[in-house]
């Protein structure tokens, strides 16, 4: 059984998410999905929505197994304790792959670590992300 790995934000649920699982879901048997714990999110704005209420939405998704919460201190605890045989990117993560593949390499971790396609946008009015949600209703609610 292939067990496959995705991990990210998850806040406010839009169509690029489920598309990313879906793809993700492709790639094995199994999928896990790590939750980024909010205080690990540094790379952009913080979630709206807490931690277990992201977990719960990501784990009601058809595509996905098992839904955890990341480690808050060390990113790699999760991927060890789940030992994927792939790590599942999103299309427009920041993660750089080679780095991705030697920091597992020098954790005695061994899996292949794969980007999912992008979600072709169907028109102007696609919101394929958070921040793009986020910004469509502040300029609607003023």
């Amino acid at each position: 059984m292939t067990r496959v790995v995705a991990q990210g934000t998850f806040d406010i649920l839009h169509p690029g998410h489920v598309h990313y699982l879906r793809d993700a879901a492709r790639m094995g048997d199994e999928l896990h999905v790590i939750v980024a714990r909010s205080v690990n999110v540094t790379h952009k704005e913080p979630p709206v929505v807490p931690d277990e209420q992201r977990r719960e939405m990501v784990a009601s998704l058809k595509p996905v197994d098992e839904a955890h919460l990341g480690h808050p201190e060390d990113i790699f605890v999760p991927i060890e304790r789940l030992e994927p045989d792939v790590i599942a990117l999103g299309y427009d993560q920041h993660h750089d792959i080679e780095k991705l593949r030697n920091a597992l390499s020098e954790r005695g971790i061994d899996c292949d670590v794969r980007r999912a396609s992008p979600l072709e946008q169907e028109g102007d009015e696609s919101l394929l992300s958070t921040g793009q949600i986020i910004a469509r209703v502040l300029d609607e609610r003023e």
